[in-house]
């Protein structure tokens, strides 16, 4: 019976490493994958997005492109959070001089 892994977080010096070592070597990525302890599916993922990053697929968001996205997203939900909450202290405010 297998057991789920636990989620392991890797620098990018070593998956840029893994992806060099799989674009260089004779070995297939199940091989590579089985000497390292790592799942295909992860290191699979990776080799693709450095493929994306040196511009050889087309359509997909580049590593710092998708960080900048990440990052734009969580801004703008602190400003609407912000926003909502000065909505309501506006509506209270207005509300307290209308009495």
């Amino acid at each position: 019976m297998m057991t789920a892994r636990s989620r392991r977080s890797f620098t990018p010096e070593f998956k840029a490493q893994t992806v060099e070592l799989v674009r260089t070597s004779h070995k297939s990525v199940s091989d590579i994958c089985r000497d390292l302890d790592l799942t295909e599916t992860a290191v699979r993922r990776w080799v693709t997005q450095a493929e994306i990053d040196a511009g050889r697929h087309g359509g997909s968001l580049i590593t710092a492109e998708r960080e900048e996205l990440s990052r734009l997203r969580r801004e703008n939900r602190v400003l609407r959070e912000e926003r909502d909450i000065l909505k309501k202290a506006a509506a209270f405010f207005a509300k307290e001089t209308t009495r």
